[in-house]
């Protein structure tokens, strides 16, 4: 594993989340908060969750003394939802973009939610920040189909690559 590997994980999650966004962007205020049964109670609940990890993870990777678990916290609009969804992971797509290869296989030290110290490679890390999000896409699409969005697409590693193939091409 390199660098380059892990450039196109994140610039595959800032994608995917995008087009998630667009989504999430076109639902009804009674979409967003329907309760469905999943992991979480809802759309917006759902999408906190993702939004939360995936902050956590850049909030430990710049090594803040203090990880914000926004689930607990935010009660943004959904257009705050998606405005904060689109920052964090173009974050940590940056953070990636400027993170020293040499360091992929040094571990970080981190406390989880639960205050329990943890340590694990940076390399192993990156790849479950990509596959977490993968995962609750994956639940946001059958939620969003429970409440009547059908509107949705790929947002497969493949039909990434084949986009990013198709723009170098023209």
């Amino acid at each position: 594993m390199n660098k380059q590997y892990f450039k196109e994980l994140a610039a595959f999650n800032e994608w995917a989340n995008t087009l998630a966004c667009g989504w999430i962007d076109q639902l009804t205020g009674e979409q967003w908060h329907r309760p469905v049964v999943s992991s979480f109670t809802s759309i917006r609940e759902t999408v906190l969750h993702m939004i939360s990890a995936e902050n956590a993870w850049v909030e430990r990777f710049q090594k803040r003394s203090e990880v914000r678990w926004l689930q607990t916290t935010f009660e943004g609009s959904k257009a705050e939802h998606i405005q904060l969804w689109k920052q964090t992971s173009a974050a940590m797509k940056t953070f990636i973009e400027g993170f020293d290869e040499a360091l992929l296989y040094t571990n970080l030290d981190f406390k989880r939610l639960n205050g329990e110290a943890y340590s694990m490679p940076y390399y192993q890390l990156f790849a479950h920040v990509v596959n977490h999000a993968t995962y609750h896409r994956g639940q946001l699409v059958t939620l969003l189909r429970q409440v009547g969005f059908t509107s949705v697409q790929s947002t497969d590693l493949l039909g990434f690559y084949r986009i990013a193939e198709q723009r170098t091409e023209s």
